[in-house]
């Protein structure tokens, strides 16, 4: 048994390697590396928590463990990379779920938990603890559940939308205050169970109108949410570590959240209130896209422009992820690269279903960190560069975000593929993005368009070079 002067000193450690492992995921370079630190210091908090002198019974809490860890460790070997982001938005629920879990069972015994007196009546500051912690975690876990369908396919993607949709989430949300005054002023279950039941209502209704297009924002707001749920029941559990965190996470979410929508040139209440995205009903209209002429070629003509380029910047979107393509894309880029043909990676923001999703795939291709870059910094060399080679990317390389005042995603920063000589595009079709949007590349003079999935054309582009 540990003192307590060595569980506060242990807890210090394992906060100090989350700070560390939160720091460095800010780069691909130094990703690998963060998990370690983060690894390492959950691995410490958890052998500190388990020798805590209010930990009783080991045979339940090492069977779950078991459980849990089994079960996750296959999940990472199985899960695909182009599932990531749902995986992702699972495992936000799972949290949420544990928050919830853990407040019921608090509000069932909360002697043993110590936040009641020996009469059982729940101390103030603890039903404001269980409030919080119980309603963000209730949230948390119905909206990671729905936005874990819609990335899936499991639901559609488009937003679902209804008169008076706000008006009734606003009324909602009073109500779930209201009670959770009302449980606050007098503890007992059926304010509790009223606010718990509204909170997971609205989990559901908060993100149901969200479309495809807004989903990298919602990830990682997610992600917040989860961490406030943590820190919200570490308070509960009187576990600082837990209340440390929590509130790591769920403030790096929030910046997360602000960088994301700025990348988009929307605000979090924008995001929030939803509709945008996923519905073709914005889209310029299918018979005007197919009057407008377009050149396409095939894989063979892109590998001979490819290999008489001097520079090529290439701008993944999650058609790559769909396909399945960074290792082909990878074997490519070493061909051109022994060919004396200097290429870079361009990479938006919100390029992908969640925050970081073309870094996540390069990098699991091993390609270089040092020829990936992020959308300020390879900017201005489009207008220097001969190919820009788009694999899947529709909405982040628009330039109606620049030239249209009538779009939907007007004043968005987009990457500036226009002003390369010339375009290649690698997409099964000319349907819209996630935006619903028709993109006006496709038409230009200078645009190659090789009509195929990406991981085969790159295979072939390949045989090509060779």
């Amino acid at each position: 048994m540990l003192s307590i002067n060595w569980v506060a000193l242990l807890y210090l450690l394992a906060s100090i390697l989350i700070i560390f492992s939160l720091k460095g995921l800010s780069s691909p370079a130094s990703a690998r590396r963060a998990n370690m630190y983060g690894m390492l210091g959950m691995g410490i908090a958890i052998l500190v928590t388990l020798q805590l002198q209010s930990v009783q019974n080991y045979f339940w809490i090492f069977i779950c463990i078991g459980i849990g860890g089994l079960i996750g460790g296959v999940a990472a070997r199985k899960v695909p990379m182009t599932h990531m982001p749902q995986t992702v938005a699972f495992m936000h629920s799972l949290v949420g779920l544990a928050a919830v879990l853990i407040a019921v069972s608090a509000m069932a015994d909360p002697i043993a938990y110590g936040i009641a007196n020996s009469q059982g009546v729940l101390h103030t500051a603890s039903t404001i603890e269980l409030f919080l912690g119980t309603f963000i975690g209730a949230i948390t876990f119905t909206a990671s559940l729905v936005a874990f369908a819609k990335l899936h396919g499991l639901v559609s993607g488009s937003p679902v939308t209804f008169a008076g949709q706000h008006v009734l989430n606003l009324i909602l949300g009073l109500a779930m205050l209201g009670f959770g005054v009302w449980f606050c002023i007098t503890p007992t279950w059926l304010p509790f169970l009223l606010m718990l039941a509204i909170a997971l209502l609205l989990g559901v209704l908060l993100i149901i109108p969200i479309g495809g297009a807004d989903m990298p924002v919602i990830v990682s707001m997610l992600n917040s949410y989860s961490g406030w749920a943590a820190a919200g029941i570490g308070f509960t559990l009187n576990n600082h570590m837990l209340i440390i965190a929590g509130a790591l996470v769920g403030s790096s979410g929030a910046i997360l959240s602000y960088i994301m929508c700025k990348a988009m040139n929307r605000s979090l209440l924008n995001v929030l209130l939803g509709g945008f995205g996923g519905d073709a009903k914005t889209a310029v209209a299918g018979g005007q896209k197919q009057d407008r002429p377009v050149t396409s070629g095939a894989p063979e003509d892109a590998a001979f422009m490819l290999q008489n380029a001097r520079s090529v910047v290439i701008v993944p979107g999650y058609g790559l992820a769909v396909a399945r393509a960074q290792h082909a894309l990878k074997e490519m880029v070493e061909v051109l690269t022994k060919a004396g043909v200097s290429v870079r990676f361009a990479i938006h923001p919100v390029a992908g279903r969640m925050p970081g999703h073309m870094n996540v795939l390069l990098a699991e291709a091993d390609v270089p960190y040092d020829i990936v870059h992020e959308m300020d910094e390879i900017n201005p060399e489009f207008a220097d560069t001969d190919i820009a080679l788009v694999i899947g990317a529709n909405d982040v390389t628009n330039p109606a975000a620049k030239t249209d005042p009538t779009s939907p995603i007007y004043g968005m920063p987009i990457l500036d593929v226009i002003k390369a000589r010339n375009i290649l595009i690698i997409k099964r079709s000319l349907s819209v993005g996630y935006a619903g949007l028709d993109n006006d590349l496709f038409y230009m003079d200078k645009t190659m368009m090789i009509f195929s999935d990406a991981k085969k054309a790159c295979e072939k582009i390949v045989q090509s070079l060779d």
